[in-house]
């Protein structure tokens, strides 16, 4: 689109507790091959032209050879470990596409553990995002939400037609979210702790800036549990 250049960076530091897996959700095999093989699949043929992967300490040797190199993800110009929280990760990836001077003017941030992304969710985010310089792919809900207190009573019933559920890629002008990220890391070593849970929420929290959402698809799930495995493994053979 307009000759923008869009980076990625793609999160795979998880640990994945709930897959109840000794080894990590995003190495698991999906039909023969490591869950985020998917996902960086997707975004090899978009595109990006630089995608940075942030994975576990101790995983950055596994991924650059037996991930990027045998399968030939030639767009990853770096592996680097992430942080304590998910937050951390993303800010270690857009330091790192600093620190390459590789220059994107747009970034989109992904979780690794969705592998059904695909062209056109990112195609819709690329459009959404030079309108708005901000965008997260999303769905609206299905089932009406309650609000709940903290003793499980329901206080609210918002109005299920504005309720979305959040997925990735989300995408920003890089300027944009690496301001808001830097402003972020700074105030946590001011003391200040601002919960965060995805990249719209830092900039919306730290330079109060709406975030536009774009349709993702039902299909673009994150993979947290087993049963959701077994969903991917369904997917897979009718895709």
């Amino acid at each position: 689109m307009g000759g923008k250049k869009y980076a990625a960076i793609i999160l795979s530091a998880g640990r994945g507790n709930r897959m109840k897996s000794k080894i990590p959700k995003q190495y698991l095999k999906l039909r023969g091959r490591p869950l985020i093989y998917y996902a960086l699949h997707a975004f090899q043929k978009s595109q990006v032209e630089d995608i940075i992967l942030v994975t576990g300490k101790e995983d950055v040797e596994y991924c650059q050879k037996k991930i990027i190199k045998t399968y030939g993800f030639s767009k990853v110009k770096a592996v680097v470990p992430g942080g304590k929280e998910r937050y951390h990760s993303v800010f270690c990836g857009l330091s790192e596409l600093e620190r390459m001077h590789l220059k994107p003017d747009y970034v989109m941030i992904h979780d690794g553990a969705r592998p059904f992304v695909d062209q056109e969710i990112i195609m819709r985010c690329i459009k959404a995002a030079e309108l708005d310089q901000a965008c997260v792919a999303g769905m609206p809900v299905k089932d009406t939400i309650k609000i709940a207190d903290h003793d499980q009573f329901a206080i609210e019933t918002p109005e299920r037609s504005l309720v979305w559920q959040v997925q990735t890629p989300q995408v920003f002008l890089f300027s944009l979210i690496f301001e808001a990220y830097q402003k972020l890391m700074e105030q946590e070593k001011q003391g200040i702790h601002i919960s965060v849970t995805d990249d719209a929420m830092v900039l919306e929290t730290i330079l109060s800036k709406k975030v536009r959402m774009v349709e993702g698809a039902y299909k673009n799930i994150k993979i947290t549990t087993p049963e959701d495995l077994q969903v991917a493994e369904i997917f897979l053979k009718n895709s």
